[in-house]
């Protein structure tokens, strides 16, 4: 306790030290906003979600005007190297890859990924389970990575939004999606669509390809704003303002990486 007392008060103190620097500039954070429940819109197109609100309350501590900017997730990488925003709230897991062309923050959450596919099928998720098998993934996301890596011998079917994964899965048109745990029971599970459906096996983790947990990303050289961004992250984690926001979308705190919301849809 002592030690993560110190830890807390020392990167607050680093943010204190730091922050004025930059101020006075609107943060102009790259979101997604077709991600639900961490990024969506309201039906009068107001941005929402746990990530919306996480990037308002890290400006808000920061004491910065956040500015949100809307970016296609295959493109979200891109868009920040040529400055079209400052910073990425999307869901990000932070890996080694990414690492190469980007930096990123502390994490802000980390919870599993898990396969999802009509209740009582006749296959496992296993590499020889799913041999054969079309299994929806978004994009360019670490679930990408993960299938392409772990089912060599099923066929992936990409997609831009993981709205649209969910869609075909609810028609038939692939057998199986790998997506975040939280994801899949908030977006799909929970839902009339998605009745039908169930968890298909147990936690799917590979630090490769998934990362150590979900980050803020930032610009390669500029320690500056993650070294801040970091604080913040730990101040809002001290001072109940994540609390708060994590308990209007989900029943745990999902800092941690702990899978027990996807675990207790299959009990």
């Amino acid at each position: 306790m002592i030690r993560r007392t110190f830890l807390a008060t020392a990167a607050v103190a680093a943010f204190a030290a730091i922050s004025p620097a930059f101020a006075d500039d609107p943060l102009r954070i790259g979101v997604e906003g077709a991600y639900p429940p961490f990024s969506y819109k309201e039906s009068d197109g107001t941005l929402a979600g746990f990530d919306i609100e996480i990037a308002n309350a890290l400006c808000a501590e920061m004491t910065r005007d956040c500015e949100l900017v809307e970016q296609e997730w295959d493109g979200m990488i891109p868009a920040l190297k040529a400055r079209k925003f400052d910073a990425i709230v999307a869901s990000m897991s932070i890996t080694e890859e990414r690492k190469r062309q980007i930096d990123f923050s502390e994490k802000y959450y980390q919870t599993p990924a898990r396969i999802v596919a009509p209740k009582n099928v006749d296959f496992e998720d296993t590499p020889e389970g799913l041999a054969g098998k079309r299994i929806g993934v978004q994009r360019g996301a670490t679930h990408q990575c993960y299938a392409e890596k772990m089912f060599p011998d099923a066929e992936i079917v990409l997609y831009g939004t993981q709205e649209e994964v969910f869609r075909d899965l609810a028609l038939g048109r692939i057998d199986a999606q790998l997506s975040d745990s939280l994801i899949a029971q908030e977006s799909f599970l929970s839902t009339e669509e998605g009745a039908d459906y169930a968890f298909l096996g147990g936690d799917q983790l590979d630090v490769e390809c998934y990362g150590e947990g979900v980050g803020i990303a930032v610009r390669q050289n500029e320690a500056e704003l993650r070294d801040a961004l970091s604080a913040a992250i730990t101040a809002i984690r001290e001072n109940g303002t994540y609390a708060e926001i994590n308990a209007k979308y989900f029943p745990l705190d999902i800092y941690g990486g702990r899978s027990a919301l996807a675990e207790s849809a299959t009990n």
